[in-house]
């Protein structure tokens, strides 16, 4: 069965028609067409009023990075599009994905179903089980790790097109993205294989990228809180130092309720 999930995931796929963009300065015409499939991705038009104008779009891609809002392209809006991120819609605050999807049950298990061949088996296992910790030293979730069959979240790594309808883009741009709860594929976790996996600051730290997008596995979507995990685009913070901020932990406790001590 196909999660409802999975088919708005599908809707983003289409491509949206726009107008010409509106471009300040020197903008190259590959800068435009990355542009608009950068909104078209990102900020989808799903709503029943119809389709947002380019210029509409901007303007909300920028007031979510808290950049100047002119509705048009320009060297600071582009540098923005061009962070590596995560591949999942945009949405303000710690907000929900649609109809606030949540796991019903606290003890949860995953199964890690290939490795990277940027970091051992064992980097990895430890990188995954740290990045669950993070959402369940706050929350009465526990997460368990299976080696076989079953499990209520799958992480892959993979390249291109893998089949959810949502293909990675190659080195750079969009690293990971995951699915909200649910049946089928909902809560699964996917890293473009891509990019360079480390444990360290070089490259793409497999643990930060991996914590974010279980903060999606477990229902959250993106924050405008620069300070949060659940900020789309990728900072590396050291991990021995790392800390939710009080967004994310208002999120997360508002789905799932605090620790029980």
């Amino acid at each position: 069965m196909v999660s409802a999930f999975t088919l708005i995931l599908v809707s983003l796929s289409y491509s949206l028609a726009f107008p010409k963009p509106k471009a300040e300065g020197d903008i190259s015409l590959p800068d435009q067409k990355f542009a608009e499939d950068y909104l078209n991705k990102f900020y989808p038009s799903i709503l029943k009023s119809g389709v947002k104008t380019f210029e509409e779009k901007i303007k909300e891609m920028q007031k979510f990075f808290r950049i100047k809002i002119t509705g048009q392209l320009n060297t600071e809006t582009m540098d923005m599009m061009k962070t590596p991120r995560c591949g999942m819609p945009d949405v303000a605050d710690y907000k929900f994905f649609p109809g606030t999807p949540k796991w019903t049950k606290t003890s949860l298990t995953y199964r890690i179903l290939n490795y990277t061949p940027d970091l051992s088996k064992m980097v990895v296992n430890e990188a995954i089980r740290m990045a669950f910790n993070v959402w369940s030293n706050v929350t009465p979730l526990k997460f368990r790790m299976v080696t076989r069959g079953q499990a209520d979240i799958f992480i892959r790594f993979a390249k291109g097109n893998h089949g959810d309808f949502n293909p990675f883009d190659g080195p750079g741009n969009t690293l990971a993205h995951a699915f909200a709860p649910g049946t089928g594929i909902g809560g699964d976790a996917h890293f473009d294989d891509a990019e360079k996996w480390t444990n360290s600051n070089l490259g793409f730290n497999l643990f930060l990228v991996a914590a974010h997008e279980f903060g999606h596995s477990l229902g959250l979507s993106h924050s405008d809180d620069r300070r949060a995990l659940m900020y789309p685009t990728y900072r590396y913070v050291d991990p021995r130092t790392f800390r939710l901020s009080q967004d994310d932990i208002r999120g997360i406790q508002t789905l799932y309720g605090k620790k029980i001590k």
